[in-house]
């Protein structure tokens, strides 16, 4: 059994409030799961085995080694008929819809960053977008929030989504928050998101495990995927969550409604 990434800095009282209070819960998959993609861009990963010194936001290796994760993703819904999309953040040159982003960090003037027209504001080549996937501009953390996403999930009757991408303590919490406040059942596979502090990359996926989502692991939501026809699981059986262990003290095995079984992240 693996021990989630977030262990070590949860405490032994943590665990105690956890289990009192019966968190951390798996909901699993419905029926008609999609595959989000949050900001995969070369200014979040910079060149792959390259110096980072030219894109100041980038993730690095950690970027890298996920977008290989998100690879498999990708094609596995596609293979299986589920829906793909690839969100953009971009930002006018000029600053004009920075908001109150720009009260906290500066508005880097490098063709290097998330600035529209630029080579960093680019999606990873790796992962296409291909014909068939959709492709929408962000201009604020989730990728919900003043975007065509919601309305495309519900034209499909997606009943779960699949978030991955980058960065787990900004879009990926802000997406995962706001796709669980719409009721959609959320996956995040932890080996398929990345942050630039890996704190924040830790405690995120503990808290968003917690309440809001499964966190899994890539190799599990490829197997669930394998078994869609035209972008639908079988019909479910009855659901088997557990009695509220949390996040923290897991057997290390998920059972989704549709009867796939999934290795915690």
């Amino acid at each position: 059994m693996s021990v989630p990434i977030w262990d070590a800095y949860v405490s032994e009282a943590d665990r105690q409030v956890i289990s009192r209070a019966r968190f951390g819960r798996r909901m699993g998959f419905g029926r008609r799961p999609a595959l989000v993609v949050i900001d995969c861009q070369r200014y979040m990963v910079g060149e792959r085995d390259a110096s980072q010194d030219l894109y100041p936001s980038s993730c690095g290796a950690a970027g890298w080694a996920a977008v290989d994760q998100i690879l498999r993703l990708v094609r596995a819904a596609r293979a299986a008929g589920a829906p793909v999309f690839f969100s953009r953040f971009t930002l006018d040159p000029g600053g004009a819809d920075i908001g109150v982003y720009g009260r906290k960090r500066d508005l880097l003037q490098s063709p290097y960053w998330c600035l529209e027209g630029t080579v960093g504001a680019e999606l990873v080549p790796e992962l296409g977008p291909e014909p068939g996937d959709m492709v929408f501009v962000k201009k604020k953390p989730s990728g919900f929030f003043g975007t065509p996403l919601l309305a495309y999930l519900v034209d499909r009757q997606v009943d779960t989504v699949i978030v991955c991408g980058g960065a787990t303590s900004n879009c990926i919490r802000a997406t995962v928050f706001d796709a669980s406040s719409y009721n959609f059942r959320t996956i995040v596979p932890a080996d398929a998101v990345f942050d630039r502090i890996q704190v924040s990359h830790a405690i995120s996926l503990f808290d968003m495990d917690r309440q809001f989502a499964d966190v899994v692991q890539t190799d599990a939501v490829v197997d669930v995927l394998s078994r869609c026809r035209d972008g639908e699981l079988p019909l479910p059986l009855p659901a088997r969550a557990g009695r509220g262990r949390g996040p923290s003290r897991s057997d290390g095995r998920v059972r989704s409604r549709a009867g796939q079984s999934m290795r915690r992240g």
